[in-house]
């Protein structure tokens, strides 16, 4: 049954914003719910940003989901912010009040609740978490959010990853401890988890070179990377016996709260909503 009254419009705006599957997950749940809406596609360049939320904002959109590379920039449009979105200087969530606009990061409650799905919570266990870069932040604060103990940032560029752990230190009860690449052999032998929160694997970049054999069998491994669904590292997860969670139960869960806010109902995340997904990246092999 379709809700009576004027359609609810929403977007998701990135360059490029062909491939992303925010239209298709939002539009699950508005066939599941009856509701009258749409999630439109909105392709922008950096230069042509601020001047298409305004347009969409005057339109009568709800709000927009917001992707690489404007998530910077999403934030600084904003005249009012979550503590997520604050902590991580991103927004991957615009919401419109009138000529008012709010920003929020749903990332890391996306990838809490996606490890909470899997793993449950870490208890003051140690995570390791691969990469320092914008996806990272968010991978930080959920694994805070478990409950981690210890997490080891381990990044090429060192410098980077310490930059962060001090930036995010003083927002976290785990302690951040920051290294390289090269440290990985030294700090998996503890760890209860694994997060690979680069680029590394997705598309056609080159996959993790990682070798997991210093990875305790009991630990979980998961990659943030959603296309491909089973990147190398999760298929050498895998393969050694641990628990492999892929990017995907981090997309849906994102997308909860920003449908709620466009929408106005909260959805929930099923297997249905999941195998809908499956489907359209494998068509789009």
């Amino acid at each position: 049954m379709t809700l009576t009254g004027k359609a609810k419009l929403a977007g998701i705006i990135g360059w490029p914003v062909s491939h992303s599957l925010s239209p298709v997950l939002h539009g699950h749940w508005l066939a599941a719910y009856g509701i009258d809406g749409a999630m439109i596609p909105l392709a922008a360049k950096t230069e042509d940003f601020s001047a298409i939320i305004d347009g969409v904002r005057r339109a009568g959109f709800a709000g927009v989901n917001v992707t690489v590379p404007h998530k910077e920039a999403a934030f600084a449009l904003a005249h009012r912010t979550d503590d997520a979105a604050r902590v991580a200087g991103a927004a991957n969530l615009l919401i419109f009040h009138g000529r008012e606009i709010e920003a929020r990061n749903t990332d890391s409650v996306g990838l809490a609740e996606s490890l909470r799905e899997t793993i449950g919570t870490l208890d003051g266990k140690t995570a390791v978490l691969l990469g320092a870069g914008g996806a990272a932040r968010g991978a930080v604060l959920a694994l805070a959010m478990l409950g981690a103990g210890k997490i080891h940032l381990l990044n090429r560029d060192a410098g980077r990853a310490k930059s962060l752990a001090a930036a995010l230190g003083p927002h976290v009860i785990a302690t951040i401890s920051p290294g390289t690449l090269d440290d990985w052999t030294s700090r998996a032998g503890e760890a209860a988890l694994l997060v690979n929160s680069t680029s590394a694997g997705m598309g056609g970049n080159p996959p993790l070179a990682i070798d997991l054999a210093a990875l305790p069998k009991s630990a979980a491994v998961c990659d943030i990377v959603y296309n491909p669904l089973e990147t190398k590292l999760l298929k050498d997860a895998q393969a050694r016996g641990h628990k492999a969670i892929d990017g995907l139960g981090m997309l849906m869960h994102q997308a909860v709260p920003s449908f709620e806010a466009f929408f106005g109902m909260k959805p929930q995340v099923t297997p249905e909503l999941r195998a809908a997904l499956v489907k359209v990246l494998r068509e789009r092999q």
